[in-house]
């Protein structure tokens, strides 16, 4: 079992509320310490200490002092050093650096309310779910996933480069489909403590604290209001309404135009979209097409849900949402001479055997792939069909997109998942 006891070096950790925010055990391991290692601002909450007072301007300075005076210290037993260090030391602090420089046993922590526990109280909000992430030197890659997956509440620790500003910046780029409460939260527990929500495009203007979080929280909507100049074609993901646990899932702007253009859409033509999601194809193909039958097949409530939703959002009117699994539910369809797979819910072999009985003559029917396995399974019907029905031909595209996204002051590429997609039509 562990236990504190009288070890060489205490770590102790302080606010911005200083000697004031100790508690009575720790103020007076702090007064009978022969001496006081830290920053300036640090040593300054104690400027009547008996002890030495020993000023480190950054971590490894901090660091090969201790080395030293740990050495001393062993040849004076009942003497023991405080080292102060910012909130928490052991929570994105300089406690890990300490360990791997010192041996453990020489070392007790006495932690203060960490940045992290000050936000989400002046916030009123509970953090055992939280995620927490630090930009200090580090790069802000580990955010992109949290908020695509619309992952609530964040917690960004900010140094100058991955500033809030920074930060505000690389959530605009990505044009997620929810929206985050913005909190930037500066000098918490001292007397120019400011908690303030911003919205995101105020936010690059503003000046901040140095000692500031970022702490972002899902907004209960589900997606931005819709812009009224919406372009003709590739709506921005934003403007759709996505599934609350999965709000990235939905085939991207990007992707969408590709699949536009290798549909080939006429006027009054009748629409399939299959495995339809959140109606993004649907709609994109309704609006381009309003003399045109879609229907969007859809066998989730969720889904079902979601495309009656977005077609009110949108107006258009000639989507069909079909609540059903293919291809049982494709029987009772009209003829399509388009047909579009986003989806098949384990069913891909038994649809396409479907589509290939229904598709109308000079038809084309358009396949997007995510896995390899999928691939061989249209692959194997491609080589099947070329021995039975020589009148019908295919190309694949393999896709490869990123888009831009800032990373404080630089920028770079981030990745959409890749797809295939197969083009397959019918020359009757």
């Amino acid at each position: 079992m562990m236990r504190k006891g009288m070890t060489a070096i205490h770590v102790v950790g302080i606010g911005l509320d200083g000697a004031a925010g100790l508690n009575e055990p720790t103020r007076q391991l702090v007064e009978r310490a022969t001496r006081l290692v830290g920053s300036p601002r640090h040593l300054a909450y104690f400027p009547n200490h008996p002890g030495e007072h020993v000023a480190v301007e950054d971590f490894s300075t901090a660091i090969a002092y201790l080395q030293t005076a740990l050495t001393q210290l062993r040849q004076q037993p009942g003497t023991y050093l405080v080292f102060l260090a910012s909130g928490d030391p052991l929570f994105f602090g300089v406690g890990r650096l300490l360990l791997q420089a010192l041996p453990a046993s020489e070392l007790t922590f006495h932690p203060h309310l960490s940045s992290v526990q000050l936000a989400f109280s002046r916030l009123k909000l509970p953090w055992q779910t939280a995620q927490i992430l630090s930009g200090h030197g580090r790069p802000l890659d580990p955010l992109i996933p949290l908020l695509q997956q619309g992952a609530s509440p964040i917690a960004l620790l900010t140094d100058p480069d991955n500033s809030p500003a920074a930060i505000a910046r690389l959530l605009t780029s990505l044009s997620l489909p929810i929206t985050y409460q913005f909190w930037v939260c500066e000098d918490l527990g001292g007397e120019t403590e400011r908690v303030q929500q911003w919205p995101l495009d105020a936010v690059p203007a503003q000046h901040f604290a140095p000692l500031n979080i970022v702490v972002l929280v899902r907004d209960t909507l589900i997606a931005q209001p819709v812009n009224p100049n919406l372009p003709i074609v590739g709506l921005p993901d934003a403007s759709f309404l996505g599934f609350a646990d999965r709000p990235g899932l939905m085939t991207k702007r990007e992707m969408r135009l590709l699949i536009l253009g290798e549909l080939a859409l006429q006027p009054q033509q009748v629409v399939w979209d299959i495995g339809a999601g959140t109606g993004s194809v649907a709609i994109e193909v309704a609006r381009l097409c309003p003399t045109s039958q879609v229907y969007a097949i859809e066998q989730t409530a969720a889904g079902q849900a979601l495309i009656a939703q977005n077609c009110d959002r949108f107006q258009v009117s000639n989507v069909y949402p079909i609540a059903g699994s293919a291809p049982a539910v494709l029987a009772n369809l009209p003829q399509p001479d388009r047909i579009f797979i986003g989806g098949s819910g384990g069913q891909l072999a038994a649809i396409l055997a479907t589509c290939q009985q229904v598709l109308h003559p000079q038809g084309t029917l358009v396949i997007a792939l995510a896995t390899l396995e999928h691939s061989a399974i249209v692959q194997d019907w491609l080589s099947q069909l070329a021995d039975t029905q020589p009148t019908w031909t295919a190309h694949w595209l393999q896709v490869n997109l990123a888009r831009s996204v800032p990373v404080a002051s630089l920028t770079r590429w981030q990745p959409l998942n890749p797809l295939t997609i197969v083009t397959v039509t019918r020359q009757g």
